[in-house]
């Protein structure tokens, strides 16, 4: 299963056209967009007649809405000292939470984030674990997966880190959503053994190149073309299959606003299908 980020696609189109798109350019799925800008957190509002039309066009398309990016936390973080900002945090996650639910969305990407404009400490790192608890709670009701996303920040920057947070909240509820490229970006990484020790808890895979973390460079994590980065797309994606991985992998762009975003995704997928393409006849041929 490949999708595509709903981010990749033209910003005016309407989810059927959207839809349609995605599908037309050959991909399984799409990632829906919760992120911090006032557009897209309405959604966590949407009427019966909004969320109708989503339905209807995805039932149209025959092309679901597998899971939800929801970002909106870097401007209302569960880790906050504010204590309004915590709790529109967890209002907006059951709203999530319920959304996901009536589309048939089946997993939410959290940003691995205990704070993103605030000043880091002990305390919000507590307050993040905490209210990921409760997070995690209201999720187990509505068999809705919340998965952490591997960051472009220090506090969740590895598979490992969300198993330490999984030995404080059990719950199978709760996975991780490793991005190839974040993950290959921090050079303590071993990418390897990441995913092979983290494969249990591995719900979906984002696919993205990324440039490295220097001591005299803070990394590139967005907007690199793929094949300009440093990420071995072939190497991971032959360890996830060798270790019988079958979830879903998604492409993550931010064309959506480009002069030519179609063409974009196309050059995206098909580096991705060759690498695909090579990885398979490498497991094979070592079979």
């Amino acid at each position: 299963m490949l999708g595509i980020y709903e981010k990749a696609l033209p910003h005016q189109m309407n989810w059927n056209q959207k839809l349609k798109l995605a599908k037309d350019l050959g991909f399984d799925f799409v990632e829906m967009s919760v992120d911090e800008s006032d557009e897209r957190l309405a959604r966590l509002d949407w009427n019966n007649d909004e969320i109708e039309a989503v339905h209807q066009a995805v039932v149209h398309n025959n092309l679901p809405i597998l899971s939800m990016c929801l970002s909106g936390h870097r401007r209302f973080p569960l880790g906050s000292l504010q204590l309004a900002s915590r709790q529109t945090a967890l209002s907006m996650m059951l709203k999530a939470i319920k959304l996901a639910s009536r589309l048939g969305i089946r997993n939410i990407q959290l940003a691995g984030y205990d704070v993103y404009y605030e000043d880091k400490s002990p305390l919000t790192r507590q307050l993040f674990i905490q209210n990921l608890t409760k997070c995690v709670k209201m999720a187990e009701k509505y068999e809705v997966m919340l998965s952490i996303e591997i960051m472009d920040d220090p506090f969740i920057n590895s598979i490992s880190k969300v198993q330490h947070i999984k030995t404080l909240i059990h719950s199978p509820w709760l996975q991780a959503y490793p991005d190839i490229g974040n993950l290959s970006a921090w050079p303590e990484n071993d990418v390897g053994y990441e995913l092979e020790h983290g494969i249990d808890n591995i719900a979906a895979v984002h696919l993205k190149d990324t440039l490295p973390v220097h001591d005299d460079f803070p990394g590139k994590f967005k907007n690199v073309p793929f094949g300009a980065g440093t990420v071995d797309f072939v190497g991971c994606l032959r360890t996830l299959k060798s270790l019988g991985y079958n979830g879903p992998y998604m492409i993550e762009m931010w064309s959506e606003t480009s002069s030519d975003p179609v063409k974009e995704i196309k050059v995206a997928k098909q580096f991705i299908d060759k690498a695909f393409a090579k990885a398979e006849a490498e497991v094979d041929e070592h079979a």
